[in-house]
């Protein structure tokens, strides 16, 4: 069972889109494959020109099109793009936009950075996973200009006008992961950081998909969220989570809670990988289906790709103990 899709009344979809988060600060639901709350983009007014944090893959551009449209906001007002990471559900839009408004800076971990200049790597990659559904699930993913990209370590404060963005280095999910928090209104853009909550449901849910899946990492991540005390923490995956502090003890709980499970399963040599995953990610939808409504729980299975988390623990696992991958 996938989530439902969006009813085909244009003036509906255009009302769906976009929401009000703090001063200033909106939210666009680009309604991924036509689905809604699924990925989050987020376009900051800084006066003087537009951030949009993360704009999603390309293939939902014409709901953020939309989106900003609804906003007042066309493309030509985009001054910079800040990235959370480069997957292509965060960063697969950005070359598409470039081309429309070759003046946006782009704003992205230093290890990230050559892939949105040459993709060729990353979309390779890509491919070999998602095959003859690579171009229906992301569309294009062009590369950016290289004097367009701003490489971050992760220590920097970016300056908008009058607003201050600490970044931080905010490894776990991805390595190449960075986080930002608007000082203005204390939203803190967290990505795939702060794991899968959609729209603030009661349950929050780890992403650790391999090659970079990192438990030491990502604790480092959560304590760093903790110290920026935000009034709220803003994920792609799907919106705005309050209060902070629960929803990152759940997170770091859940982290643990799945990397035991996973560290279990691997001393059980008698069964394969493959075997493995599937028992994990029956378990996990059972533990969603006992903390949720049937419908948001169909929404957490089909966006939480539990198969992918169990890969990256493994494989984190395996490689902090050294033992052979199989």
């Amino acid at each position: 069972m996938k989530p439902p899709l969006v009813g085909t009344n244009r003036r509906a979809r255009r009302l769906l889109l976009v929401t009000l988060v703090a001063p200033g600060t909106h939210l666009v639901d680009v309604h991924y494959l036509g689905r809604p709350e699924i990925i989050a983009v987020g376009v900051i007014d800084t006066g003087v020109g537009t951030l949009l944090i993360d704009p999603g893959p390309s293939c939902a551009l014409p709901a953020l099109r939309q989106g900003i449209t609804n906003l007042g906001v066309a493309v030509g007002d985009i001054s910079a793009i800040l990235l959370t990471h480069i997957h292509l559900d965060h960063a697969g839009a950005v070359g598409s936009l470039l081309r429309d408004n070759p003046a946006i800076r782009v704003y992205v971990h230093e290890k990230g950075a050559h892939h949105l200049i040459d993709p060729s790597r990353l979309l390779d990659s890509a491919r070999r996973l998602y095959r003859e559904d690579m171009d229906r699930r992301w569309g294009e993913f062009l590369p950016v200009p290289a004097p367009n990209v701003i490489a971050l370590t992760g220590s920097e404060t970016l300056r908008f006008a009058d607003r201050r963005f600490p970044v931080a280095d905010t490894p776990g999910h991805a390595s190449h992961h960075v986080s930002f928090l608007d000082h203005a209104t204390g939203t803190a853009f967290v990505g795939d950081a702060g794991g899968n909550r959609y729209s603030n449901r009661n349950y929050v849910s780890p992403v650790t998909p391999p090659p970079d899946g990192d438990l030491a990492g990502w604790q480092t991540s959560i304590d760093q969220f903790r110290r920026w005390d935000p009034a709220r923490l803003f994920s792609t995956h799907f919106g705005c989570s309050n209060p902070v502090g629960a929803h990152l003890d759940e997170l770091e709980s859940r982290l643990a809670l799945w990397s035991d499970r996973v560290r279990t399963s691997l001393a059980d040599t008698g069964r394969s990988d493959e075997q493995h995953a599937t028992e994990f990610v029956g378990w996990v939808a059972a533990q969603i289906r006992e903390r949720l409504a049937p419908a948001d729980a169909v929404m957490y299975e089909w966006g939480t790709t539990a198969i992918n988390s169990w890969h990256g623990l493994a494989r984190y696992w395996r490689t902090t103990t050294g033992d052979a991958p199989r």
